[in-house]
């Protein structure tokens, strides 16, 4: 009987000083996030403990998806190449190809030949890209029907550079191969 004592009061104990670390960091000043660049609070900690990855050590290459969207991302002499590719259905999709370059969490997105004016900045988060809701009306001519790759938001499926170099678009071509 002495031995459940023990056990429930050393859980006690402990839940105790959880409860008085919780308290005692809802009384701290709040900071001011857009005053630092580096990541605060829960997100920093997240990053330290390796449970969401860094963004400004991690590598763009791979495959990212949400239901039918598509973007992959392979290394090039000068920069990466993207393959972006939006489908739903055949007569509403958006392919096209370019170069993206990277600035922090920024990525620099230019679809087509760098004059056509398909340039954005998309958000990079470690394993997700969210392109802007609003897109340059340019963007529109990698688009058919009414589909568009604004607010495109994407998860990374892969890492690999093969892999992401096999993404086609609805007509068969190569997003992010040599000819991408």
């Amino acid at each position: 009987m002495p031995r459940r004592r023990t056990r429930a009061w050393g859980r006690a104990q402990v839940a105790l000083v959880l409860l008085n670390l919780l308290l005692a960091g809802c009384h701290r000043g709040a900071s001011d996030p857009a005053a630092s660049p580096t990541p605060q609070g829960l997100e920093a900690a997240a990053i330290q403990a390796g449970v969401i990855p860094d963004p400004a050590s991690t590598d763009l290459t791979g495959v990212y998806a949400t239901g039918n969207d598509r973007i992959c991302i392979v290394p090039s002499a000068k920069a990466y190449r993207i393959g972006v590719f939006v489908d739903y259905d055949e007569t509403q999709n958006c392919g096209g190809s370019g170069v993206v370059t990277r600035d922090g969490d920024t990525l620099h997105v230019t679809l087509g030949a760098s004059g056509d004016g398909c340039t954005m900045d998309a958000r990079f988060e470690g394993d997700r890209i969210v392109f802007p809701p609003r897109v340059p009306d340019a963007c529109q001519k990698a688009c058919r029907g009414r589909a568009s790759i604004a607010a495109l938001d994407v998860t990374r499926l892969s890492e690999s550079a093969s892999e992401a170099a096999t993404l086609r678009d609805a007509r068969g071509r190569l997003l992010c191969g040599d000819g991408g």
